[in-house]
């Protein structure tokens, strides 16, 4: 134990005494480093960037500026040569960490911000970029985004991308099929959890405020901790609790559960499209984006197909006594947890986004990334031999950085001030949205995201109910209707369904393990009657009478009697559990689960269209021309009276409104910079396709 704390004390003592030699080398020749930053920025010109593709490299020595390989032999003359032998240990000598490694010096690594001229201070002052303003920063992530999308055209567009691409694809149909998760248990949940109408509400509501709460927190600390490392968190807060939800029992664990997995949810959606973008160069992003949008429908697909799979199967439950079942429906909120877990696997294998970690002032790492990016792809299309050109990458001071806390801080109150920075950051990016320069694109764009969503999920909500009402018209007018029957002496042992009996009597009848179902008995009596073991749904009594009858084992609560007599009659041993009607019609459970098929299915052509022609037409032209045709589409459902009718203009719909979705992504991330693109995504409603 002493020996461990004189060694700290003799590590804290060396680095003092390397400070001191630093600071005395340091004032010695600010003057001539300052002098050699600024005639080296004055010199430097982005133009050549521009005349690059991704198969023309420089030759060494060729470029003039510092962003490429062979100008060091052309800098070192500049400075006269400096070396151990002529002058001492020399300040352009110094180790660097990142040598042995390949990796060049970064522009910022010599007192500067990213590679300006430095607020090296000296008479003892402490190194401080307190006086950086927040102009500086801005010019700095200028100057940086012209050369980002240079260098991502040097690194190309192959192997590297499409890997992302399904791994991001993983992670937008994890996103997708819980969404869909709701909607599909509800006709089964309900019954297990005794779900009344708000309580099914609140639970399909839950969701989108989870997922709004989620866009809001890890959309902005994105740009703190990292674009795959908030994707990780947020995918996985998002799988435990899709996974918990399928245990749980009560309807208030499981609303919290819901809640939780919306967090999730909210967190993954802005960070995809975000993080996709960065590795993208913008001749590619339109198009690109709209492909990783197609996952969403694969997500809608594989939900879809695994209710239509799982749900209807009793045989797949158990049950211990009966504190805790487990029924089909928990085993379909499980298997939708997987698509989840796999993108969370994969997204183990795949980097950091070179973008943020240049942005926060990492300069090897950025160049390490993008370096892997143009080795992989050029190794996949045949050209291992050539070279990453690029030495120096224009990188941006991170705010906790701008303020030196010493050495002789406490650790918590280190802790605190950069969880209080990270809070300000968080309130700065999302203020920045509706800054005086982007206020307009802001609200805007609120309008557009507001209204699709409004009809797009508006009409998935209302489409169930729209079909439900078809199927009950047809259904009420099949309705059976007695009037004034006389029943004797009789037992019904067999289901009675979609009847209604008026003015009836019945005298000694049984009424013996049976199932009623839509019926009504009104204005009648029941004499020395006696019900056994009945199940019922939508089943009542209107206005009836009776008489010395005896009811045992039923679920016929007091609610089904409706200003009705009970003259010396006996309830015993009444069936417990939810005292709520529900529907236990599985034709009408698989017809729900082949609509939402068709429905996501029918996205298919819509998404190809417009991967296609995103880039060719433009976004706004994409976006417009798809809201005006799905809005002719949407008029036309008010005339469909049949079920095929309304689902052809459903899927019509829904193919169509599919381009002004992907049209607005790409327009959304596009439209703002990077540190802006995951806070708009919050600010947006937290919905997607």
């Amino acid at each position: 134990m002493e020996d461990g704390y004189q060694n700290r004390t003799a590590f804290i003592k060396g680095a003092k005494d390397i400070a001191k030699e630093v600071k005395r080398q340091a004032s010695k020749k600010v003057g001539r480093s300052v002098d050699k930053m600024s005639d080296e920025y004055a010199r430097r010109s982005y133009s050549r960037f521009e005349e690059d593709d991704d198969d023309d490299y420089p030759m060494q020595g060729s470029q003039d500026g510092g962003y490429y390989r062979g100008d060091s032999t052309a800098r070192n003359d500049d400075e006269g040569g400096h070396s151990d032998s002529t002058e001492g240990h020399d300040e352009d000598d110094e180790i660097y960490e990142g040598e042995y490694q390949g990796i060049p010096r970064a522009d910022s690594g010599k007192g500067s911000l990213a590679g300006g001229p430095g607020s090296m201070t000296t008479g003892g002052q402490e190194f401080r970029d307190i006086d950086v303003s927040d102009a500086q920063r801005q010019k700095d992530k200028e100057e940086l985004a012209q050369q980002y999308e240079t260098i991502l055209q040097e690194c190309g567009h192959g192997k590297f991308q499409w890997t992302l691409y399904f791994v991001l694809g993983l992670a937008l149909m994890a996103d997708g099929v819980e969404i869909f998760v709701v909607g599909f248990v509800l006709p089964s949940a309900e019954k297990d959890m005794c779900l009344s109408e708000p309580n099914k509400s609140m639970l399909g509501l839950i969701v989108y405020f989870g997922m709004m709460v989620g866009a809001f927190l890890w959309g902005a600390l994105a740009d703190r901790i990292g674009r795959r490392q908030s994707l990780l968190i947020s995918l996985s807060i998002n799988s435990i609790f899709s996974f918990f939800s399928s245990f749980v029992q009560g309807y208030s664990t499981f609303l919290f559960c819901r809640l939780l997995s919306g967090v999730g949810i909210g967190g993954s959606i802005p960070i995809v499209f975000s993080y996709y973008s960065e590795f993208l160069a913008q001749e590619k992003r339109g198009e690109h984006l709209s492909w990783l949008c197609m996952f969403w429908m694969i997500g809608g697909i594989y939900a879809s197909a695994m209710a239509w799979t799982i749900i209807p199967h009793y045989g797949w439950s158990f049950q211990m006594g009966s504190a805790y079942q487990f029924h089909s429906w928990r085993v379909f909120v499980l298997v939708c947890a997987f698509p989840s877990v796999a993108a969370i696997a994969a997204l183990n294998a795949m980097p950091e986004s070179p973008r943020f970690y240049l942005e926060n002032g990492k300069h090897d790492e950025g160049w390490m990334i993008l370096k892997q990016v143009h080795d992989t792809n050029m190794r996949g299309k045949g050209h291992p031999e050539k070279v990453f050109s690029v030495t120096t990458i224009k990188t941006v001071k991170p705010v906790d950085e701008l303020v030196d806390i010493g050495t002789d801080t406490p650790v918590w109150q280190r802790y605190q001030l950069k969880i209080m920075s990270l809070s300000q950051q968080i309130r700065k990016n999302i203020l920045a949205c509706f800054s005086p320069e982007y206020k307009r694109t802001t609200f805007m764009l609120m309008a557009v995201w507001f209204t699709m969503s409004f009809s797009y999920y508006g009409l998935t909500v209302w489409f169930p109910d729209m079909i439900k009402y078809i199927q009950k018209q047809e259904y009420d007018s099949r309705t059976k209707t007695f009037t004034k029957e006389r029943v004797e002496h009789v037992t019904f042992n067999f289901t009675l369904e979609n009847q209604i009996h008026s003015h009836g009597y019945y005298f000694n009848d049984k009424f013996l393990n049976l199932k009623m179902k839509s019926m009504v008995f009104e204005n009648s009596v029941f004499e020395e009657c006696y019900f056994e073991d009945i199940t019922s749904t939508h089943t009542f009594f209107k206005n009836c009478t009776f008489i010395a009858s005896l009811f045992y084992n039923t679920d016929l609560f007091k609610y089904r009697f409706v200003d009705c007599k009970l003259v010396n009659s006996t309830f015993l041993h009444n069936k417990e559990g939810c005292v709520l009607d529900f529907s236990d019609d599985f034709n009408n459970a698989y017809m729900i689960y082949f609509i939402n098929f068709l429905g996501t299915l029918a996205v298919l052509p819509g998404n190809i269209v417009s991967a296609l022609l995103m880039d060719k037409i433009g976004r706004l032209r994409m976006l417009a021309g798809s809201s005006v045709i799905s809005c002719v589409s949407c008029f036309f459902l008010m005339f469909g009276n049949s079920e095929s009718g309304m689902i052809a203009l459903l899927c019509l719909f829904g193919g169509i409104s599919i381009a002004s979705w992907n049209a607005l992504d790409v327009v959304t991330v596009e439209l703002y910079p990077s540190d802006k693109r995951r806070p708009v995504f919050a600010v947006q409603p937290p919905t997607d396709r």
